[in-house]
């Protein structure tokens, strides 16, 4: 049986819960080069109606032009392997950058990216509306080289409706989800991939993120005329396996 370690339904409405998420601030860009500046304005990120609200609009706010949130559990919960369920609806405009995914604690601590390792469990770009991505970065095996494990997915109404996401994590696979199909599995060693922790550095505790970044690397040009930008998550479920 799986033993639920983790969830939020976003029942009560106003700020997020201070005890399941932090909400970070700043406008460096994320390292990629972003045009957004995190706040914790309820303008930004919001709780109503069941579901978190993450909103990214036109607002000049320090060094940049836009704002928008950007949600964590770090210092509050880590995860080492589990199912990840994740239930949202992502935003549409070209310029807009959603995501759902999670970085390790030593990246925090002291191990730079990407060595520390990356896992995206959602991740989506307005310019291509209607696909999704599932990517895996390691020191290795990252967006630096184009050597990244990832799978681009096609997928229809991804901003028109409520879609589940989700993982499952364990020792040496991860495998992730859309509506309950199979979309993309990655295991260690793949392809003859190397095994050390350069390769795949997914042993080791992890938290979590949601946020919705405007342009930068990947997210690419901005037409203002399609903020704001709105991503909402009803739920959130992890299940220690």
């Amino acid at each position: 049986m799986k033993k639920l370690i983790f969830s939020d339904d976003f029942s009560i409405d106003g700020k997020p819960n201070p005890e399941k998420w932090i909400i970070e601030t700043g406008g460096h860009g994320g390292g990629n080069n972003e045009s957004q500046f995190y706040t914790d304005s309820l303008e930004n990120a919001y709780v109503k109606d069941g579901a978190l609200h993450i909103v990214a609009q036109k607002q000049d706010f320090e060094n940049k032009n836009y704002t928008s949130a950007k949600l964590t559990t770090y210092g509050i919960k880590s995860f080492k392997y589990g199912r990840f369920e994740f239930v949202a609806k992502i935003p549409k405009g070209v310029g807009s950058w959603p995501a759902i995914w999670m970085l390790p604690n030593d990246f925090r601590e002291n191990v730079s990216w990407p060595e520390c390792g990356e896992i995206d469990i959602m991740e989506h770009v307005g310019r291509d509306q209607d696909v999704l991505h599932f990517t895996l970065h390691t020191g290795i095996y990252n967006s630096r080289y184009n050597t990244q494990y990832t799978e681009v997915v096609p997928t229809k109404d991804v901003s028109n409706k409520f879609i589940e996401y989700a993982m499952d994590w364990e020792e040496d696979r991860i495998e992730f989800f859309v509506d309950g199909k199979s979309v993309s599995l990655y295991t260690k060693g793949q392809s003859g991939k190397d095994t050390s922790i350069g390769g795949w550095p997914f042993n080791k505790e992890f938290f979590l993120i949601l946020n919705l970044a405007v342009g930068g690397h990947l997210g690419g040009e901005i037409i203002d005329d399609d903020l704001p930008y709105h991503m909402e998550i009803k739920s959130i479920k992890v299940y220690e396996k």
